[in-house]
């Protein structure tokens, strides 16, 4: 289905919304105020998340799941890390079990 939206378009987006005025975009707003910002929206739109899968209707999942998508999209903005390192990371780990994955950590 090639005209499904994906998280490269948001991804693209979100980096399109980076460089305009914060007046104009909430993207933009949110990148000016900082990481911890950022961070605070992503980890408010986890909780509701979780909320949701436990209690709520299929679709207020769907609609909390794409607000935490967003949110991760825009703490990576912040950071500078790109989709691209992610799947990266993601096909990495897919030549090994979680557990085994999980193993290979550093321990602090």
């Amino acid at each position: 289905m090639s005209d499904a939206f994906t998280l490269s378009d948001l991804e693209a987006t979100i980096a399109a919304r980076a460089g305009t005025d914060a007046g104009q975009s909430y993207t933009r707003s949110l990148l000016d105020k900082g990481i911890n910002k950022c961070a605070q929206k992503l980890g408010e739109e986890a909780v509701e998340t979780v909320i949701a899968s436990v209690s709520g209707a299929r679709d207020e999942v769907i609609s909390e799941a794409a607000d935490l998508l967003y949110h991760l999209m825009v703490v990576l903005k912040a950071r500078n890390i790109t989709l691209a390192e992610i799947h990266a990371e993601l096909a990495r780990r897919t030549g090994q079990s979680g557990l085994a994955e999980k193993a290979s950590r550093p321990h602090d």
